[in-house]
């Protein structure tokens, strides 16, 4: 089975991220063949700033190589190391129908927030495709935001193989149904476009002000607390044992525990659980030459797979 998912080097990457796309990557890596590859040329659509997405485009592979993905069991790599995409996805945008694109809610969305229209941002989906079967993915893994993306792949690669040919594998979304939704310090869900993220290398006073800052109702110090639909028990369940989930639970039910005390021993669970990873990255950090090697080692794994298929495509569609 071959795994592919991506992520945009778009900002810097918070618990929402990590608990949504990192963490499951690293269990996908157990899974089957898996591919990553860091989204660059997506991202130039909301990012055009040539120095500040080479820095996020490295701050991403930091990241993911000290959360836990392993080059030896997954392919890492820059979306730019490909150009055989940008050739696969005019291919795919001759048999991709206007309607399609326009039907896509995420282009209505990102209009909506302010994003500039572009043909970019409109044929964003037909690149996705491209990446997508570029190294014949049998699953892709999404939130369900993105499941529209995936159906679009699938609906462009029949029409592909049904005009010219069998080329393409149809790939399967795999929606990650049990994904926590992060809280934002708000009680939002967590996102950059709301400001209200917890960054997973943040530390010190920066990461307790941030943690002292999440929403709470006005319950005073003595009064009992209802864990549930309070936004600091919802982030410290996503770092605490079943049994340290319940002792904080009893101890807000019971009163006498101030939503401050919570939030300090919040700090301490995500100190503890991201201390190491920290420390990993710093490491990473003064070896840049070890990641770059990553990128380039999992760029050729993956246009070897890229190759075959453009030239597959090609001989299909007649330019060779």
């Amino acid at each position: 089975m071959r795994i592919l998912t991506g992520i945009q080097p778009s900002g810097k990457l918070h618990i929402g991220n990590y608990f949504g796309a990192i963490k499951p990557a690293t269990e996908l890596q157990e899974q089957g063949d898996a591919y990553i590859f860091i989204a660059n040329y997506h991202a130039m659509t909301t990012v055009q700033d040539g120095p500040a997405l080479r820095e996020m485009t490295k701050d991403v592979a930091l990241d993911y190589l000290a959360c836990g993905i392993d080059p030896e069991k997954t392919a890492l790599y820059r979306q730019s190391d490909l150009p055989e995409v940008h050739e696969l996805a005019w291919l795919l945008s001759v048999v991709c129908p206007m309607g399609l694109l326009e039907r896509c809610h995420s282009y209505k969305d990102k209009i909506a927030k302010g994003i500039a229209a572009s043909h970019g941002l409109f044929a964003y989906p037909v690149l996705m495709a491209a990446d997508i079967l570029a190294v014949q993915s049998n699953v892709v893994p999404v939130g369900k935001d993105q499941k529209q993306h995936v159906e679009v792949t699938r609906d462009l690669a029949i029409k592909f193989n049904n005009q010219f040919g069998e080329v393409f594998t149809i790939p399967e979304p795999a929606i990650r149904e049990n994904v926590a939704v992060v809280p934002g310090i708000d009680g939002q869900k967590m996102s950059k476009s709301y400001d209200n993220t917890i960054e997973i290398f943040a530390e010190g006073k920066p990461l307790k002000k941030r943690v002292m800052s999440i929403v709470t109702d006005s319950k005073e110090l003595e009064d009992p607390k209802e864990p549930e639909g309070d936004n600091v028990f919802a982030l410290y369940k996503l770092f605490a044992s079943e049994e340290e989930q319940n002792d904080l639970a009893e101890r807000y039910r019971a009163g006498g525990l101030g939503y401050g005390h919570a939030k300090l021993e919040l700090l301490e669970k995500m100190n503890e659980h991201f201390g190491p990873i920290r420390e990993k990255r710093r490491e990473l950090a003064a070896n840049m030459d070890y990641v770059e090697d990553v990128l380039k080692t999992g760029a050729e794994k993956a246009r070897v797979l890229a190759c075959a298929t453009l030239q597959k495509a090609r001989q299909a569609a007649g330019l060779e």
